[in-house]
């Protein structure tokens, strides 16, 4: 069994994707998403998936994604925004090194806009991703070993700074067995 070296949690728009492989390329590991291994395993993409087989199924499929990606991947792991609301998800994730990007909703919809293909976010998205993030920010901050606020960084500084909270050096040796968690405002 393996571990990720930097798993990244957050909202859209946070930075997962684009600081995942930011960082997974500084450490000298790969890379991995596991809503591109959604996508992968139902051949189509998500928005589709909750249009056609509803959210339920999406959900089911995002658990599986998740379990298998923290067995089986060493690098910098991305999951999906909503993953971190599954109870086994987030136990999988206990002593694991979680990094929270956390994005206030200004920035959020510079970097992605609102207008983009997020089926939970289709109506009202401004409305409705306020509404996520009050359920999700307690979950993402419960799993997290550190906190990372990306307003106002690029991704490079957003990698650094994960760098530094957790103490990881060249392929994401972590040399203080930290365990501790560093908020970064």
């Amino acid at each position: 069994m393996t571990a990720p070296v930097v798993v990244l949690v957050g909202p859209p728009g946070a930075g997962k994707s684009t600081v995942g492989e930011l960082l997974a390329g500084r450490l000298g590991v790969g890379y991995r998403d596991t809503d591109a291994d959604i996508v992968g395993t139902a051949g189509k993409p998500i928005a589709e998936i909750f249009i056609e087989d509803g959210e339920p199924h999406f959900r089911a499929l995002e658990r599986e994604a998740v379990r298998t990606a923290l067995d089986a991947h060493a690098g910098v792991l991305s999951l999906g925004g909503g993953a971190i609301m599954d109870d086994g998800t987030r136990k999988l994730l206990i002593g694991l090194p979680v990094v929270f990007l956390d994005v206030e909703l200004a920035d959020a919809v510079k970097r992605v806009g609102l207008d983009a293909p997020r089926p939970l976010l289709a109506v009202n998205p401004r409305k409705q991703w306020r509404e996520l993030m009050e359920r999700r920010r307690p979950l993402y901050t419960e799993v997290a070993r550190a906190v990372i606020a990306t307003g106002d960084r690029t991704p490079q500084e957003v990698a650094d700074a994960i760098v530094h909270a957790l103490e990881l050096g060249p392929a994401g040796a972590d040399p203080a067995g930290r365990t501790g968690r560093e908020e970064q405002a």
